[in-house]
Protein backbone atom coordinates (compact mmCIF):
# COMPACT_ATOMS: atom_id res chain seq x y z
CA UNK A 1 0.00 0.00 0.00
CA UNK A 2 2.75 2.42 0.93
CA UNK A 3 4.94 2.31 -2.21
CA UNK A 4 3.80 4.15 -5.30
CA UNK A 5 0.14 4.97 -5.41
CA UNK A 6 -0.73 8.33 -3.82
CA UNK A 7 -4.42 7.53 -4.27
CA UNK A 8 -4.09 4.61 -1.86
CA UNK A 9 -2.92 6.96 0.88
CA UNK A 10 -5.61 9.46 -0.04
CA UNK A 11 -8.35 6.81 0.09
CA UNK A 12 -7.05 5.62 3.48
CA UNK A 13 -7.54 9.17 4.74
CA UNK A 14 -10.74 10.16 2.92
CA UNK A 15 -12.81 7.01 3.50
CA UNK A 16 -12.57 7.11 7.30
CA UNK A 17 -13.15 10.88 7.24
CA UNK A 18 -16.39 10.44 5.29
CA UNK A 19 -17.48 7.59 7.56
CA UNK A 20 -16.63 9.75 10.58
CA UNK A 21 -19.12 12.28 9.27
CA UNK A 22 -21.73 9.55 8.76
CA UNK A 23 -21.17 8.33 12.32
CA UNK A 24 -21.62 11.87 13.61
CA UNK A 25 -24.94 12.23 11.82
CA UNK A 26 -26.12 8.87 13.16
CA UNK A 27 -25.06 9.84 16.68
CA UNK A 28 -26.95 13.14 16.45
CA UNK A 29 -30.14 11.56 15.13
CA UNK A 30 -29.92 8.79 17.74
CA UNK A 31 -29.51 11.41 20.48
CA UNK A 32 -32.68 13.10 19.21
CA UNK A 33 -34.53 9.78 19.22
CA UNK A 34 -33.34 9.13 22.77
CA UNK A 35 -34.54 12.57 23.87
CA UNK A 36 -37.99 11.92 22.35
CA UNK A 37 -38.16 8.50 24.05
CA UNK A 38 -37.22 10.06 27.39
CA UNK A 39 -39.90 12.73 26.95
CA UNK A 40 -42.47 10.04 26.16
CA UNK A 41 -41.40 7.99 29.21
CA UNK A 42 -41.79 11.04 31.45
CA UNK A 43 -45.24 11.73 30.02
CA UNK A 44 -46.36 8.12 30.49
CA UNK A 45 -45.00 8.04 34.04
CA UNK A 46 -46.87 11.26 34.82
CA UNK A 47 -50.08 9.80 33.38
CA UNK A 48 -49.64 6.64 35.44
CA UNK A 49 -49.00 8.58 38.64
CA UNK A 50 -52.00 10.86 38.15
CA UNK A 51 -54.63 8.95 36.16
CA UNK A 52 -57.36 11.23 34.83
CA UNK A 53 -60.92 10.72 36.07
CA UNK A 54 -62.70 7.94 34.23
CA UNK A 55 -59.48 6.27 33.13
CA UNK A 56 -59.91 2.52 33.45
CA UNK A 57 -57.55 -0.27 34.43
CA UNK A 58 -57.13 -1.21 30.78
CA UNK A 59 -55.87 2.26 29.95
CA UNK A 60 -53.41 2.12 32.84
CA UNK A 61 -52.23 -1.32 31.69
CA UNK A 62 -51.77 0.00 28.15
CA UNK A 63 -49.75 2.95 29.43
CA UNK A 64 -47.62 0.65 31.58
CA UNK A 65 -46.97 -1.62 28.58
CA UNK A 66 -46.05 1.42 26.51
CA UNK A 67 -43.75 2.66 29.29
CA UNK A 68 -42.02 -0.73 29.28
CA UNK A 69 -41.58 -0.51 25.52
CA UNK A 70 -40.19 3.04 25.79
CA UNK A 71 -37.76 1.80 28.44
CA UNK A 72 -36.58 -1.00 26.10
CA UNK A 73 -36.24 1.49 23.26
CA UNK A 74 -34.23 3.87 25.46
CA UNK A 75 -31.81 1.12 26.45
CA UNK A 76 -31.33 0.17 22.79
CA UNK A 77 -30.82 3.79 21.82
CA UNK A 78 -28.15 4.26 24.49
CA UNK A 79 -26.39 1.12 23.25
CA UNK A 80 -26.66 2.33 19.64
CA UNK A 81 -25.32 5.72 20.66
CA UNK A 82 -22.40 4.04 22.41
CA UNK A 83 -21.69 2.04 19.24
CA UNK A 84 -21.79 5.16 17.10
CA UNK A 85 -19.38 6.91 19.46
CA UNK A 86 -17.01 3.92 19.28
CA UNK A 87 -17.30 4.02 15.49
CA UNK A 88 -16.71 7.75 15.45
CA UNK A 89 -13.59 7.43 17.58
CA UNK A 90 -12.28 4.49 15.58
CA UNK A 91 -12.85 6.26 12.25
CA UNK A 92 -11.07 9.33 13.60
CA UNK A 93 -8.19 7.12 14.80
CA UNK A 94 -8.01 5.40 11.41
CA UNK A 95 -7.87 8.78 9.69
CA UNK A 96 -5.14 10.07 12.00
CA UNK A 97 -3.04 6.90 11.71
CA UNK A 98 -3.46 6.90 7.92
CA UNK A 99 -2.37 10.51 7.77
CA UNK A 100 0.68 9.71 9.90
CA UNK A 101 1.48 6.79 7.61
CA UNK A 102 1.22 9.01 4.54
CA UNK A 103 3.50 11.63 6.12
CA UNK A 104 6.05 9.07 7.33
CA UNK A 105 5.96 7.13 4.05
CA UNK A 106 9.70 7.48 3.41
CA UNK A 107 10.89 6.94 7.00
CA UNK A 108 10.55 3.22 7.58
CA UNK A 109 8.72 0.46 5.75
CA UNK A 110 8.10 -1.38 9.03
CA UNK A 111 6.64 1.74 10.65
CA UNK A 112 4.39 2.40 7.66
CA UNK A 113 3.29 -1.25 7.61
CA UNK A 114 2.47 -1.08 11.33
CA UNK A 115 0.50 2.14 10.83
CA UNK A 116 -1.38 0.60 7.90
CA UNK A 117 -2.28 -2.39 10.05
CA UNK A 118 -3.43 -0.15 12.91
CA UNK A 119 -5.53 1.93 10.50
CA UNK A 120 -7.18 -1.17 9.04
CA UNK A 121 -7.94 -2.60 12.50
CA UNK A 122 -9.40 0.75 13.60
CA UNK A 123 -11.46 0.85 10.40
CA UNK A 124 -12.80 -2.67 10.95
CA UNK A 125 -13.74 -1.82 14.55
CA UNK A 126 -15.44 1.35 13.33
CA UNK A 127 -17.44 -0.41 10.64
CA UNK A 128 -18.47 -3.16 13.08
CA UNK A 129 -19.61 -0.52 15.58
CA UNK A 130 -21.58 1.29 12.88
CA UNK A 131 -23.29 -1.93 11.77
CA UNK A 132 -24.05 -2.89 15.39
CA UNK A 133 -25.54 0.53 16.13
CA UNK A 134 -27.59 0.43 12.94
CA UNK A 135 -28.99 -2.99 13.82
CA UNK A 136 -29.98 -1.68 17.24
CA UNK A 137 -31.79 1.22 15.56
CA UNK A 138 -33.69 -1.24 13.37
CA UNK A 139 -34.78 -3.20 16.46
CA UNK A 140 -35.72 0.01 18.28
CA UNK A 141 -37.77 1.18 15.31
CA UNK A 142 -39.63 -2.13 15.25
CA UNK A 143 -40.63 -1.65 18.89
CA UNK A 144 -41.77 1.92 18.20
CA UNK A 145 -43.87 0.79 15.22
CA UNK A 146 -45.31 -2.10 17.24
CA UNK A 147 -46.42 0.30 20.01
CA UNK A 148 -47.93 2.61 17.41
CA UNK A 149 -49.79 -0.32 15.83
CA UNK A 150 -51.13 -1.44 19.23
CA UNK A 151 -52.27 2.09 20.03
CA UNK A 152 -53.99 2.46 16.64
CA UNK A 153 -55.70 -0.91 17.07
CA UNK A 154 -56.98 0.11 20.52
CA UNK A 155 -58.31 3.43 19.19
CA UNK A 156 -60.07 1.69 16.29
CA UNK A 157 -61.63 -0.83 18.69
CA UNK A 158 -62.90 1.97 20.94
CA UNK A 159 -64.37 3.91 18.02
CA UNK A 160 -66.08 0.84 16.53
CA UNK A 161 -67.36 -0.61 19.79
Amino acid sequence: MGDANPFAALSLIVAPAILTNASSVLAMSTSNRLARAADRARELARQLEEPPAGSGATEAARRLDELTAVEQRSIMLVRALRSFYVGLGAFAAATLVSLLGAVLLRVSDMLVLALELIAVVAGVIAVAALVHGSLLLVRETRIAVQVLHQRATAVRARLRG
